[in-house]
């Protein structure tokens, strides 16, 4: 019998609602559904003193899923579906993503074309687009203390209430940087739409093989965005005496000392996305973001003998 999973945001009724009408719709379609919560793949804020992730990324996979399932299906907003790339890419799972959120821009389908959904989904008529990951490694000397999987971004950055910080950045085999800012963004493309972009980095293609890197408040006019290729690891070394905040998809992070270090490098395994039509990303960035819409005057106040 086919499997198929079923990661749920167990936080929103809807979201549980939607998941019972389809779990019971592809039992009856003779398939075996294999039901989690995403929240296996929020990994939280942690103290790498007190917690070391030892099995690393690998750890949000769900026992009751392997690498013969067909497809799962996400259900939730878009930060679900940030927790279901975890749960889903170590081991090659497609995921239809459904919105049962608000903005929804990693969106596949949306409930009122659930119907047509299923009957795709059960009739095995879609594709799979992947999109590249992150690893994220904060290393101590040779020493490994915390890592997760990542589809947007890392975000390297200062506490509350202390100074602007000196971040040493060593990309491949390159000379080094320094970037004195507020912190620092290390993003995918997927993730050049989410806080890359409300820090003035620009919108990349998912298909681009590159990584971008991205000030949050410079300290200087020279300090820009930077897109180089994803082949190149990074390395941020924190230059300054006070611990630092790491936040990754703004669902896991912990702190950074001034003797660890950031390593950041493209995963192996890609986040794979069904697609049941195909994916026109700059029609995404129109009906979501506003991109490209055409300039409409404002409309007149029909005076004629108004002041211009």
């Amino acid at each position: 019998m086919p499997r198929v999973g079923l990661i749920v945001n167990d936080g929103k009724d809807l979201a549980i609602n939607t998941a019972d009408l389809i779990e019971s719709r592809l039992t009856a379609a003779g398939l075996e559904v294999a039901r989690v919560s995403s929240s296996g793949g929020v990994v939280g804020f942690a103290n790498p003193d007190q917690h070391l992730r030892s099995r690393g990324y690998a750890a949000c996979v769900p026992t009751s899923f392997d690498a013969e399932m067909a497809l799962a299906l996400v259900l939730g907003g878009d930060g679900t579906v940030l927790s279901a790339a975890r749960q889903t890419a170590p081991i090659g799972v497609p995921i239809l993503t459904i919105n049962t959120g608000h903005l929804g821009f990693l969106a596949e389908a949306y409930l009122k074309d659930l119907d047509k959904a299923l009957a795709q989904v059960v009739a095995g008529e879609w594709t799979v687009e992947e999109r590249s990951m992150l690893v994220v490694s904060v290393m101590r000397g040779e020493q490994r203390r915390w890592e997760v999987l990542c589809l947007n971004e890392m975000a390297l950055h200062r506490e509350p209430l202390t100074s602007m910080c000196h971040f040493e950045i060593a990309i491949g085999r390159h000379a080094p940087v320094d970037i004195a800012a507020d912190g620092v963004i290390l993003s995918s493309p997927t993730g050049s739409t989410a806080y890359a972009l409300s820090a003035g980095g620009p919108v990349i293609t998912p298909d681009c093989p590159v990584l971008q890197l991205t000030p949050i408040a410079a300290h200087s006019l020279a300090s820009r965005a930077l897109v180089f290729s994803d082949q190149e690891p990074v390395t941020v070394f924190p230059a300054t005496p006070e611990r630092l905040m790491m936040v990754v998809d703004g669902s896991a992070g912990c702190y950074v000392w001034p003797e660890d270090r950031v390593l950041v490098r493209r995963s192996e395994h890609p986040v794979r996305f069904v697609r049941l039509a195909d994916h026109e990303f700059f029609q995404v960035l129109r009906n979501k973001l506003g991109w490209g819409l055409p300039h409409v005057a404002k409309p007149s106040n029909n005076h004629a003998d108004a002041p211009l």
